[in-house]
């Protein structure tokens, strides 16, 4: 065994441990695992400030990135597995409206705040800041909402399906800033219909692999189902699920959004073969890998906080202003829901996770240079992180807390 491999399986064996006995804590403690794992690689990010760096080996090793990304594929593609396209669309114009109003209010916030408080930064500056309050994180609250036995509820489906369409204007909003900053550079100009085009993309992708997977779908399992070899049932349904979220990546789209996808057009009628013979639903299969490897997403997200980031003197007050605005921006969402039925302070509640897309949105402004300088520069992008953090943290319980309202005025328990 290379020294290499040891070192990383001993590293993950402490992630899964704490993750488990942290996310156990916290259960015990009423809330959701996920805000135990997420405080686990916290913790341990910042061990090295005591001398002690166990994550190091897991921050200079690519492969840990990559299982942790294969988590949050696994948590998607199960969420997607738990939701139905008729659901979907069912919401479809009430998520457009949430997921419009959800980018345009944190934005114009954002812009107030970091011009208000950093008035020399550059307009494409501001806009990167903005752009990341604008970032919906689904994995966070699909993971909440999966824990507590939520996923079908409409107010679920509302959120789930605006945050996918929070990816696709998320990635127009970069590509405009990402232009601007190119054309002020002297680099390249930036042009409409190269925008236009990351939308029609993103459109086509979508409605391609709903229609298409629906109808090959059914054909692949019923195909897989005459082979005798364990394990066929998952593995098919994997394989739909990685290739979906890979072409998703090619088409200039997150991966998740083909993960969700692949898990909405997997309906239990394709699979009513491999069931007749014994083997288990899909939803149990997937199960036993989802439970290790999207915890270790969480914990990656964790590890990936420096405290050390609030020793700026201007970061703080910085933070705390975007905070405010993040969080009230997204409140807004909830005047897209116009059925007086549906819980709109749920909508909003759920759309205030930033994680890893705000992160993924900073750290390309971060690595853009104008006239010599980073876009965002690094007291900047602290602030931003701890936004990222505290909208992360926050979220879990809130949403636990709108549900537990819900329960009390409809009588219709939620089972964690």
């Amino acid at each position: 065994m290379t020294s290499s491999l040891g070192t990383m399986l001993v590293a993950l064996t402490v992630l899964l441990v704490a993750a488990k006995a942290m996310g156990e804590l916290f259960e015990r403690l009423g809330q959701p695992a996920v805000i135990g794992e997420l405080l686990v690689g916290i913790v341990l990010g910042n061990l090295r400030l005591a001398g002690i760096d166990i994550a190091e080996p897991l921050r200079a090793a690519p492969v840990f990135e990559a299982v942790a990304g294969i988590g949050l594929v696994l948590l998607l593609f199960e969420v997607g597995l738990e939701s139905s396209v008729g659901q979907m669309l069912g919401v479809g114009r009430t998520a457009f409206r949430v997921a419009t109003l959800g980018v345009i209010a944190p934005m114009t916030l954002g812009c107030l705040v970091v011009h208000s408080c950093r008035p020399e930064l550059p307009l494409a500056g501001v806009l990167f800041v903005a752009a990341t309050l604008a970032a919906t994180s689904v994995g966070i609250t699909a993971r909440v909402y999966k824990d507590l036995g939520a996923v079908d509820r409409i107010e679920s489906r509302i959120v789930l399906g605006a945050a996918v369409i929070d990816d696709v204007l998320g990635l127009v909003v970069l590509a405009t800033v990402q232009g601007m900053v190119a054309a002020a550079a002297g680099h390249a100009g930036l042009h409409v219909g190269e925008l236009a085009l990351v939308v029609v993309k993103a459109l086509v992708f979508l409605a391609g692999a709903i229609v298409l997977g629906s109808r090959i779908a059914p054909r692949l399992f019923r195909a897989a189902s005459f082979l005798r070899v364990r394990g066929m049932l998952l593995v098919t349904a994997l394989a739909i699920c990685f290739l979906t979220s890979w072409l998703a990546g090619a088409a200039g789209l997150a991966p998740i959004v083909g993960a969700f996808a692949a898990g909405l057009v997997l309906d239990e009628v394709h699979f009513k073969d491999f069931v007749s013979q014994g083997t288990r639903t899909l939803a149990d299969e997937v199960r036993p890998l989802s439970t290790v490897l999207v915890p270790l997403f969480f914990v990656h997200m964790g590890l990936a906080f420096d405290v050390r980031v609030l020793a700026h003197s201007d970061v703080p007050g910085l933070a705390a202003l975007l905070c405010t605005a993040a969080i009230v921006g997204k409140q807004v969402c909830g005047l897209g829901v116009t059925d007086p039925a549906i819980d709109r302070l749920a909508i909003g509640v759920g759309m205030i996770p930033r994680g890893e897309v705000g992160l993924i949105i900073a750290d390309a402004g971060r690595r853009m240079t104008l006239d010599g300088h980073p876009v965002i520069d690094d007291a900047i992008f602290s602030a931003v992180v701890i936004v990222v953090l505290v909208t992360t943290l926050i979220a879990p319980p809130l949403v636990k807390k709108t549900l537990q309202r819900q329960q009390e005025k409809t009588a219709c328990p939620i089972h964690p």
